[in-house]
């Protein structure tokens, strides 16, 4: 997939109709936190790697509109609130300690 602003919108509304999509699950469910949701750690991993394009565009040179810098930095922002529910990518679960494989599988 070419890196390019329209591929960054679609996968900016992916994650926003995935984020709204979680949200009504969790009131369908009887209002479970979002925080409890198992889902989360899936919404987490897109988020991250709706970031990471934005990032790589940014870095590609292209001149970029002023909303499209300010949705990178807001996903950025939401992205330091969720980060350590990410899948874990450097350690695998066998070389995790308890705490960290208690933190991850949120025990």
């Amino acid at each position: 997939m070419a890196i390019t602003v329209q591929n960054f919108i679609k996968l900016a509304n992916y994650y926003n109709q995935t984020a709204m999509m979680m949200s009504a699950i969790c009131v369908q469910k009887g209002g479970i936190a979002i925080e409890n949701y198992v889902g989360r750690f899936f919404a987490a991993d897109v988020l991250e790697y709706v970031l990471e394009y934005g990032r790589r565009l940014q870095q590609s040179g292209e001149t970029l509109a002023p909303e499209i810098n300010a949705l990178i930095d807001r996903f950025a922002a939401q992205y330091e609130r969720v980060r350590d529910l990410t899948t874990p990518t450097e350690k695998p679960i066998h070389e995790m300690t308890l705490e960290e494989f208690e933190k991850v599988m949120n025990i």
